[in-house]
């Protein structure tokens, strides 16, 4: 799905400027006495070069992955000879790295050189993995081809956040990557299927190149905001004379300052929402890899992809929260929150990740009403739950409410006004069964990218984060001005507590949660179930079909809503058992739409078969949700039209738990 537009008034959104012409217009803008050397293209070219070190570490990790693939098949003079150019080039980047930081201070000149060297060692450091792709395809088994395919592929992906100011530069160093590979696979006319993935290739080609497009439009836009913010802070400094005009500067940068703040939140928003897709798409492609393999080294490989992509995303969700909270995007408005509906929707989230498990999450003092911020105490209660299910292997979860200080009547409600003498206060808790948290490590657990050390081996899914979540929750704390504490004794179990006001519910509400579903476990196979997927993007339409069948199931998939109309106005549609549905559409419609029309097809089947019901009493057909958003603010719109919402990547083992509860299926969910 296309990057969102970011919208910014008078700022138009247009290709990312080239450095050279970022400084001209700066120095043609800038007033009389105010130094016009290209700061910004200093501060860009550092940029790039500080990323070296990460860029010549993932390399080596490639070049060994190949040579673990192929050491024993390719000719030893291909293999060395690889190896060596790979080496030198090696040397090169980083002889040229560490010459540019014993040269801080350079003119034009110097920096003009300086980039078209840089450019032309990622060229031919791109060249040479072009030829690995071409080298090496021939070799090995169809699995190793495809691991050799998705290692390639993997640097074309991580090369967009740093060359999407140049996508010149992009499509030059994409193109020498992959497309010898789409070439060399068309080309194999031995191995069936050869076409196929050919123009699977193809399309994961122009996709990441689009991405690249929409990825730098929306980075240049940032770039242009900051450009404008320091041009009106220089201005600031120079022409304030009078009250007057020192007043009229301060709001023009005060505003300038609000915007760059607001692009730079939805451009890492937009950006995480367009790197997940092929993210997910991989993930997808990576499980079916695993279901038509029975090799441990095949499902080793998988695993580790898998738990990439997984780290990928906490990254995403992560940075986007911190990076609104530092640049103030984050505003607290104090409201009563009913407990019940705010339970309601950690339960919806939260209890198919706990059927998974094996483990019991309970809610207890529903019934009180907390004066906080709807939003943010929800956010807290969630990284909080997500952390105790995420370290707890035995046991459960509570999450709980209870009352502290104040009067109350006969009934347990409140006599005294939050905030007053003697003023009730809401202490809300989340208790744990899990690892526990070491004494000793209690004052840090809320720092930056402190994650907690333990004396023991942790499993795989214990491993996840930057130690950002905590820090987070934190945060969101101190903005509502509620206290957190933590307790803990390891190998027991830990307890967060937070307190809030008491707030004051109105007379009457109603709630649309419809109590745990009672359907009755249906067996560990997909085997003739059929699914209807709904999705835009190719790459991850074609993963969730192969993924769907290799689980056995039957699966009919269409690109968009109208095609989906169409195959429900023929006479032989079947009523499906699950529907799987990207949430953003094409040409502005929303999942939703399609979820209204299957149900509205197949009402009369639904209501005569066992499955979730709806308040009003209807039986629907079982729906789940995908979207490539982190943004927040479906949980409502998810209860009302009774179905689960997944964030992209959906790694294949939480996609298979979710329809394991959505179709009542227990213990079946964990092996995928």
């Amino acid at each position: 799905m296309a990057l969102d537009a970011v919208a910014v008034p008078s700022v138009p959104i247009g290709p990312v400027p080239d450095p050279a012409t970022r400084a001209s217009a700066s120095a043609a803008a800038a007033p009389a006495g105010v130094a016009t050397r290209p700061r910004g293209d200093a501060d860009h070219l550092r940029a790039l070069f500080v990323q070296t070190p990460a860029t010549l570490i993932g390399y080596l990790l490639g070049a060994g992955v190949i040579t673990w693939l192929f050491w024993a098949l390719a000719p030893s003079a291909q293999m060395l000879g690889w190896l060596g150019a790979l080496a030198v080039l090696w040397f090169v980047r980083l002889a040229h790295y560490l010459r540019f930081l014993r040269n801080p201070r350079a003119d034009d000149a110097t920096l003009l050189k300086w980039r078209r060297s840089w450019r032309v060692l990622v060229l031919l450091q791109g060249s040479l993995w072009g030829v690995a792709g071409w080298m090496f395809w021939g070799l090995g088994t169809p699995y190793q081809r495809l691991a050799l395919i998705l290692v390639v592929y993997s640097y074309c992906v991580s090369s967009v956040q740093l060359l999407a100011t140049q996508p010149k530069v992009f499509l030059g160093f994409i193109t020498l990557v992959f497309a010898p590979a789409i070439v060399r696979i068309a080309s194999d006319t031995t191995q069936p299927g050869h076409v196929q993935l050919a123009v699977i290739a193809t399309i994961l080609f122009c996709s990441t190149v689009l991405m690249v497009r929409t990825f730098g439009n929306a980075l240049g836009l940032a770039i242009s905001l900051k450009a404008r913010t320091d041009e009106l802070a220089a201005r600031l400094r120079q022409e304030m004379t009078t009250t007057e005009e020192a007043r009229k500067l301060a709001e023009d940068a005060r505003r300038a300052a609000e915007a760059a703040s607001q692009a730079k939140t939805q451009f890492f928003a937009a950006a995480s929402h367009d790197l997940r897709q092929p993210l997910h798409a991989m993930g997808l492609f990576a499980e079916a890899l695993r279901q038509k393999s029975r090799d441990p080294e095949v499902a080793s490989l998988v695993n580790s992809i898998n738990e990439s992509v997984d780290a990928l995303e906490g990254l995403f969700g992560e940075l986007l929260d911190i990076t609104r909270i530092d640049t103030g995007g984050v505003d607290v408005h104090p409201a009563p929150v009913r407990l019940r509906e705010l339970f309601a929707r950690l339960r919806l989230h939260f209890e198919p990740i706990a059927f998974e498990k094996g483990l019991m999450l309970s809610f207890h003092g529903e019934q009180h009403v907390a004066q906080a911020d709807p939003v943010l105490i929800e956010r807290v209660l969630r990284n909080l739950v997500s952390n105790a299910i995420r370290y707890t292997d035995d046991g459960g979860v509570i999450v709980s409410a209870r009352l502290r200080g104040g009067t109350y009547n006969a009934t347990g409600s409140v006599i005294s006004a939050p905030g007053s003498e003697g003023g009730a206060r809401l202490l809300l808790q989340v208790w744990d069964s899990g690892i526990g948290i070491a004494e000793s490590a209690l004052p840090r657990i809320f720092d930056e990218f402190y994650q907690v050390q333990s004396n023991k081996p942790l499993e795989a899914h214990h491993r996840k984060g930057l130690g950002l979540g905590l820090a987070i929750v934190k945060r969101l704390a101190g903005l509502m001005g509620a206290p957190i504490s933590v307790r803990s004794r390891v190998g027991h179990g830990t307890v967060f507590s937070l307190e809030v006001p008491v707030g004051r519910a109105p007379r009457t509400f109603t709630t649309g949660i419809s109590g745990p579903s009672t359907q009755t476990p249906l067996g560990l196979t997909l085997e003739g179930r059929l699914f209807v997927v709904v999705e835009d993007e190719a790459a991850v339409r074609e993963g969730l079909v192969v993924l769907l069948q290799a689980w056995g199931a039957r699966v009919v998939a269409f690109e968009s809503i109208e095609g989906l109309r169409h195959w429900l106005q023929a006479p032989a549609a079947e009523a499906p058992d699950l529907m799987l549905v990207d949430y953003r559409l094409q040409e502005g419609h929303t999942g939703i739409e399609a979820l209204v029309a299957v149900r509205s097809r197949f009402a009369t089947a639904a209501a005569l078969a066992p499955g979730p019901s709806a308040p009003g009493g209807e039986r629907r057909i079982p729906a789940i949700l995908i979207t490539g958003s982190s943004l927040v603010g479906h949980e409502d719109e998810a209860i009302t039209h009774d179905y689960h919402l997944l964030i992209k990547p959906v790694l294949p083992g939480k996609l298979r738990a979710m329809i394991a509860f959505k179709l009542g299926m227990r213990g079946g969910g964990g092996g995928a």
